[in-house]
């Protein structure tokens, strides 16, 4: 699959509580902007479990950056924090119903087609979630966009979806991905 430079989104933060509500909002403004209002209540309550995941967890820093890009029939989001300790998932029958915390990647798993987990090394790890955006959600023009001739690339969630190496030059991104900071 392949992805066009304006339909991704990145954002740096400190995962505090006063920042997960701010991207929350930019998340949900985004896909307004991409026309994916559908997707809005899923992508807000995913980002928001991954956030706060990275501030009750996440060592040596709060530092993430929060992705999200629209391939042609689906949205992806991702955080990617400096902690390389993979999220242990526990059994969410085991967890009380009156708790506050221990349902976050249950929840993450209950709202998306798919999720994962993807190691960096000493870099950290990238935790991922994916929504299928259909042509009734998704805009005109990546509805319609053309099948490439032949395939590049399989979707493997748990890695990279297509190495610009493996694209044909018509393909490969021409501009770095948007960066966003939030004030304050």
């Amino acid at each position: 699959m392949i992805t066009h430079p304006s339909r991704h989104c990145a954002v740096e933060l400190q995962a505090l509580p006063s920042r997960i509500g701010q991207v929350r909002r930019i998340v949900s403004a985004q896909l307004r902007y991409w026309h994916l209002d559908p997707l809005i209540d899923r992508a807000a309550l995913g980002v928001t479990e991954l956030l706060t995941n990275v501030h009750r967890h996440a060592q040596p820093d709060k530092t993430c950056t929060v992705e999200i890009e629209l391939l042609l029939d689906h949205l992806v989001v991702s955080v990617h924090d400096h902690d390389p300790r993979l999220p242990v998932v526990g059994d969410i029958s085991d967890v009380a119903a009156t708790a506050t915390c221990g349902r976050g990647l249950a929840m993450v798993a209950a709202v998306s087609e798919s999720w994962g987990v993807r190691a960096e090394g000493e870099s950290g790890k990238v935790v991922w979630f994916m929504l299928s955006a259909t042509p009734s959600t998704a805009p005109a023009e990546a509805a319609a966009a053309p099948t490439p001739a032949r395939r590049v690339g399989a979707v493997k969630p748990a890695q990279r979806f297509v190495s610009e190496v493996d694209l044909p030059d018509e393909h490969r991104s021409q501009h770095a991905p948007a960066r966003s900071a939030v004030a304050g």
